[in-house]
């Protein structure tokens, strides 16, 4: 079954609207992308206009900014916080805002990995 981003079965009261049209391709929404910590996978999608966007599937670098504003790409070796979902942790999903344990120090992803296909973040 596709994931509808379309208007809502119910008002803000509760109520239950009676849709006046059915789904559109436009209001196509798409399973999330729960980037593993594993060797790098990228995976293709197609979107809107025939473009192609880059799933990060798994992966196991991160570009990691210091204070200084030097970067340097480094393993990540587990993960600690997910504010996304508390059972991303065990499952070692990475999501944007995730705290990561690197050997540079614990660092939290600044980018979405399951958009851009990489992950950046910097060190807390």
């Amino acid at each position: 079954m596709a994931i509808s981003q379309g208007k809502s079965t119910r008002s803000p009261s509760g109520a239950r609207n009676v849709a006046n049209r059915g789904k559109r391709k436009s209001e196509l929404g798409r399973d999330p992308a729960e980037t593993r910590l594993d060797e790098k996978k990228l995976r293709k999608i197609r979107t809107r206009g025939g473009n192609e966007k880059l799933r990060l599937a798994t992966g196991n670098k991160i570009n990691v900014t210091d204070a200084n504003g030097n970067t340097k790409v480094v393993d990540i070796l587990g993960v600690i916080e997910n504010t996304a979902n508390p059972n991303y942790v065990r499952r070692n999903i990475i999501t944007k805002g995730a705290i990561v344990e690197t050997p540079e120090g614990n660092a939290k992803v600044t980018s979405r990995p399951g958009q851009d296909g990489v992950i950046n973040g910097i060190l807390i």
